[in-house]
């Protein structure tokens, strides 16, 4: 049943055996385990992620969706937490392991984390919002870079550039690492920089061996409720939380296209869709070919990045 939650946003609230929805952001829908089904208290450290098939773009959740979206990107983050070698979040994704059949595909029963108050990002070429602060400030969240750089350079080495999260509908802030050891502690900082930084290194060479560029990628890390440990959760390098570039396109000094929600983007800020970036008037719905365009867009980033083929 459609509804709005805390944050404004429209929701639809799913009736799934076992779990009671607890909250929805952007793009995902969390459970808990319903009251009936906790025998032993150890269901209350579960929590079930649901990706939805919403798309946010300049801070608005639109009310169009990209059909599978929810499924590829969920199928993409299993793959990766796979591939990294850290503690992370998952402990299953099928029927078989407690997912409701209804959302089976795009659905993960995860630890329930005590999340921290950082998006820690890591970069290894420069763009976006670091490139703004490079060309103002020579720097990137306070960290000197060399002279010279354009747009898509390549940087000697990753930096560990976080951003402090923001409610619905607000802008991340990127700030530099003495604000999280502010927030969290020198250990923690230390730790939450050393991981996020072994997580882009390890991605970055399996992209790249696969035709892909990783310029850059936002993950999140909480402290595991039962055990204590700092451990890696959401999503995780996928197209909406990582910049994926096509390396054989891939041309310092420009723009680079990406795997993401690119079109949707394009569209949103052309004189199409007549659409005021700065009012407050919500984004118009997308064109049927923005939608295909990029869920195609999404498509491609799995296939290529995973080998398998989407169904």
């Amino acid at each position: 049943m459609p509804e709005s939650n805390a944050n404004g946003l429209q929701t639809e609230t799913l009736d799934l055996p076992g779990w009671k929805h607890f909250y929805s952001g952007k793009v995902r829908d969390l459970y808990v385990p319903a009251d009936d089904v906790i025998v032993d208290g150890s269901g209350q450290d579960r929590v079930l992620v649901v990706a939805s098939d919403r798309i946010s773009a300049y801070d608005h959740v639109l009310s169009s969706e990209i059909p599978d979206k929810g499924r590829i990107l969920t199928q993409l983050s299993l793959w990766w937490f796979e591939q990294l070698g850290v503690e992370h979040h998952v402990l299953g994704s099928t029927a078989a392991e407690g997912v409701p059949a209804e959302v089976e595909g795009r659905a993960m029963i995860c630890k329930r984390l005590e999340m921290f108050p950082v998006e820690c990002i890591a970069r290894g070429y420069l763009t976006g919002s670091g490139l703004a602060e490079y060309r103002q400030s020579g720097t990137v969240c306070d960290i000197p870079l060399p002279e010279g750089l354009v747009d898509g350079s390549r940087l000697e080495h990753a930096i560990f550039t976080p951003s402090a999260k923001a409610e619905v509908g607000e802008h991340d802030e990127n700030i530099t690492y003495d604000d999280v050891v502010a927030m969290v502690g020198d250990d923690i900082a230390a730790r939450l920089s050393e991981l996020t930084l072994k997580i882009y290194t390890r991605a970055e060479e399996i992209a790249r061996g696969r035709g892909i560029i990783l310029a850059d990628t936002k993950v999140e890390f909480g402290i595991d409720v039962t055990t204590g440990v700092i451990t890696l959760g959401d999503e995780v390098l996928t197209p909406d939380s990582s910049r994926f570039w096509d390396a054989s396109t891939y041309e310092p000094g420009k723009a680079q296209p990406s795997f993401d929600k690119q079109f949707v983007r394009d569209w949103l800020t052309s004189a199409e869709s007549g659409w005021d970036r700065s009012s407050d008037t919500p984004p118009p719905a997308l064109p049927a070919d923005v939608v295909e365009k990029t869920r195609a867009r999404y498509v491609e980033a799995y296939e290529k990045l995973t080998g398998r083929t989407f169904v």
